[in-house]
């Protein structure tokens, strides 16, 4: 009868240094080509938003060169709700209940409803829409709905009142705006400090922070683990 005991056993071959190695090397360009594609999102991002601001800015000087008088605060002698504003010849198209101002030459858009899309806030973008300077549908009820949304996931509102203590003048707000991006922003658009210039930037915990409450003062530094609310002045 023939046995087994002595037959030799297998050996098993493990990885050779030059395999791992080659190994190793793939997980690297793989890992390389991952974080490059994020950047490249990250600068698109940024590359947008910028867009986005200077054409809210520039759409916001052409209404007044146009109409000579601010978007959202606007009422042209509008006394009736859900319809044209009545100096616009019937150019526009109805605009929702509530959806104009009163004319005082102030965008009263206080910062504590920057993202509710309410009162003077929220017919700034009706009224700009209504002109054809954005787009988006004018006849939208006042509301969060009526804001743009920003290339970040967040929401884009704006505000007249003062922030940060000294910042006065009508603001562009942007939520949800990633440490990094916020850097990019400030650099391009100001003095890449977060509590200085035209630029401000508050530490956005919710994804929704308004500048005029949760966070009064902005940030003295940016830091690339928080994500921000940034406010430029037009």
């Amino acid at each position: 009868m023939k046995t087994l005991t002595n037959i030799p056993a297998r050996r098993e071959r493990g990885f050779t240094l030059i395999e791992i190695a080659i190994v190793l090397v793939i997980i690297g360009l793989l890992l390389g080509g991952v974080l490059q594609g994020q950047q490249l999102i990250e600068n698109s991002r940024v590359k947008s938003a910028t867009n986005d601001l200077n054409g809210i800015a520039a759409a916001t000087f052409s209404y007044q060169d146009r109409y000579g008088r601010m978007p959202g605060d606007d009422n042209a002698g509008l006394t009736t709700a859900n319809t044209n504003l009545v100096a616009r010849g019937g150019s526009w198209a109805d605009i929702p209940t509530g959806a104009y101002g009163n004319s005082n030459g102030i965008l009263n858009a206080v910062a504590a409803d920057v993202f509710a899309g309410t009162g003077e806030g929220g017919s700034f973008f009706t009224h700009l829409r209504a002109a054809g300077f954005i787009t988006g549908d004018p006849s939208t009820a006042l509301s969060a709905a009526v804001l743009p949304a920003n290339p970040f996931g967040g929401l884009t509102g704006v505000t007249g009142e003062t922030i940060d203590g000294n910042m006065a003048g009508t603001k562009i707000c942007m939520s949800n705006v990633t440490g990094s991006a916020g850097i990019a922003l400030d650099t391009q658009l100001d003095d890449g400090q977060p509590d200085s210039g035209r630029f401000r930037a508050f530490e956005d915990t919710t994804g929704t922070t308004v500048p005029g409450t949760a966070a009064a003062s902005a940030d003295t530094a940016y830091d690339e683990n928080l994500v921000y609310t940034v406010c430029y002045r037009m």
